[in-house]
């Protein structure tokens, strides 16, 4: 009879205590994804602010051309950061890039928020979503400078191309 209290005293213990690491393991803080903000040159001549070397930020004097309107955009991982990209080159979460299942590479497009009117211009470096209800993946930098709010992870957005 004791035999049999010390097996169940034992079984329960173990049960108990691996249900208490589970637990534990599971519950990981959030960390919020450090975002680098380039800081704008200004030209000395005119003191006028330029825009930064990868992105543009104004869309006058450019000639667009509607692509898709209502498409479902979102962003990559932070773990794509660094890796190869399917034109060869490395992917940065900072900079303004987006993948397009059929865009040529080096295309740039402005890409609109529809909820707000806030845009990005940016270059089509990669192959994908590779979900079937998106059309866009946009770096993390281009999506949050649209989206206005951390808590999105996906949007409805305008595509047009940007003729040379």
């Amino acid at each position: 009879m004791r035999i049999k209290k010390n097996i169940l005293l034992t079984t329960i213990t173990i049960t108990f205590l691996s249900c208490f690491t589970y637990v534990m393991s599971q519950q990981t803080k959030p960390t919020e994804p450090k975002i680098v903000q380039d800081s704008l040159k200004t030209d000395k001549t005119k003191g006028q602010a330029l825009a930064a070397n990868d992105s543009v930020f104004t869309d006058k004097n450019l000639k667009l051309r509607p692509y898709k309107k209502s498409a479902h955009a979102s962003y990559y991982a932070d773990r794509f950061n660094g890796k190869k990209t399917a034109d060869g080159s490395r992917f940065n979460n900072n900079k303004y890039t987006a993948a397009h299942k059929k865009l040529p590479f080096g295309t740039k497009i402005k890409v609109t928020n529809e909820s707000n009117g806030k845009f990005v211009i940016v270059k089509v470096t990669d192959r994908g979503p590779f979900v079937k209800t998106r059309e866009l993946d946009l770096s993390k930098r281009a999506f949050m400078d649209i989206s206005g709010s951390k808590g999105y992870g996906a949007l409805k957005v305008t595509i047009e191309t940007i003729v040379e």
